[in-house]
């Protein structure tokens, strides 16, 4: 009766079954770090005084490259040697990579039924194809790259069932704000989140994306959505290695049920400061923008830009408002030029850079000075996220983000 958590969990600890609350020990398929993150994991894996685990490590650096300053070209420049001096193949230099969690999913490390630890809290997002997949510490990172082990506690798993059709300009975004808005910022704390229905089947792997992406937002550990043929037929020619599906038993136990019907969801805005605080993006009409960004690990795939680029063409954006657009990958940037969608953001007059997380963690490209209002297609709004901590962010679709950069207020897509 075990969910697909408690199976992948229990296969990779070389058991039949495992149950929640458990600590069990269990072998890693990937460990991934970040600039940010892998100066502290590369310092505690000297301790270890092994060889690393090569093909298990994934080294992406992405929170603040190009460098903005000397400290982080230090972070990484020590990610550039670790790699040299380990022949570590799984490393993407500036230039050959992007934001670390589209890229761990388009170089095929992510798949049905693996194990992937990042250190980084929306490693979470792999659970979209079928992983489990969950943030850990710099020091469990290490302790990865040196053992290809990891001890965990069993979660429990709750289970969300989305039926029904979506309205217009719905995304896969709006579907996590609203369970987020619904359970909590901690009404999945420590529990594996499983979505299933009607409406998720019909989703494209984007917006399951997104989902899996924002349930450490609610607390989880993971945030796991069945695969289906979507993900199967991605994966060919592109994952790396073999694999084997997952999923949970008919009569599996779920600590908690959530029952959605898709058609209650409208465009849906979280306001300041929690991703919990939700409300229909038409109710925060009054609301007026300075910025609005749209990229990250949450909304930067080619599937969001081209909602934008949907609503941004043959307009200009409102000319108090500075709108930024950062495609996820190379691969994302360089679809977006090949579909000329770029040139819609250029001629809307937006600011297109090349891929990296800078502004969503208020690093660089995008910070927010005092009083200034940003809508962002990122996943949280955390006072001082963004910047000043006088600033305000406000979550939401790249729909809404579109929208709102030509109005210059957070405005329903359905109200142009």
């Amino acid at each position: 009766m075990p969910s697909i958590a408690e199976k992948i969990l229990a296969a990779k600890a070389g058991r039949d079954v495992v149950s929640p609350g458990e600590i069990i020990e269990a072998d890693v398929d990937y460990v991934m770090v970040n600039d940010v993150t892998g100066m502290p994991a590369f310092e505690v894996y000297k301790e270890f005084d092994t060889e690393p685990l090569r093909e298990r490590i994934v080294l992406i650096p992405d929170h603040y490259v190009p460098n903005k300053d000397v400290p982080s070209a230090e972070q990484a420049k020590s990610m550039r040697e670790f790699a040299a001096r380990y022949d570590i193949k799984n490393y993407f230099e500036v230039g050959r990579g992007g934001v670390c969690h589209q890229l761990m999913i388009e170089e095929g490390f992510v798949a049905p039924g693996r194990l992937i630890v990042g250190a980084d809290s929306h490693t979470c997002s792999y659970g979209a194809l079928g992983a489990f997949a969950t943030g850990v510490g710099s020091t469990e990172a290490a302790a990865v790259m040196a053992t290809g082990r990891l001890w965990f506690k069993v979660p429990e798993s709750l289970k969300f069932v989305v039926d029904g059709e979506l309205g217009e300009w719905v995304m896969g975004k709006d579907i996590i704000l609203n369970i987020i808005g619904d359970i909590g910022v901690s009404g999945a704390l420590y529990k594996s989140m499983e979505f299933y229905g009607s409406t998720i089947d019909s989703l494209s792997l984007a917006d399951r994306i997104s989902i899996s992406n924002m349930a450490i937002e609610a607390g989880g550990k993971a945030g796991i959505i069945p695969p289906d043929d979507r993900v199967f037929d991605y994966l060919k020619d592109r994952v790396r290695g073999s694999y084997s599906e997952v999923f949970a038993d008919g009569d599996a136990v779920y600590s908690e049920v959530f029952e959605y019907d898709a058609s209650d969801f409208v465009p849906t805005v979280a306001k300041p400061f929690l991703p919990s605080n939700t409300a229909a993006a038409s109710e925060l009409s009054g609301i007026e923008i300075d910025q609005a960004y749209l990229g990250s690990c949450t909304n930067g795939r080619i599937e969001d830009l081209r909602v934008a680029a949907r609503i941004l063409k043959g307009r200009k954006i409102k000319d108090s408002v500075r709108l930024i657009v950062v495609p996820a990958t190379k691969r994302v940037f360089e679809q977006a030029v090949s579909e000329g969608l770029v040139q819609v953001f250029l001629d809307a007059d937006a600011f297109v850079s090349g891929p990296t997380c800078g502004a969503c963690l208020g690093g660089y490209m995008g910070v927010l000075a005092e009083g200034e209002v940003c809508v962002s297609s990122t996943n949280r709004n955390f006072i001082g996220r963004m910047g000043h901590p006088r600033s305000e962010t406000y979550l939401a679709s790249p729909a809404v983000v579109a929208a709102s950069a030509l109005t210059g207020y957070i405005t329903d897509p359905n109200d142009l």
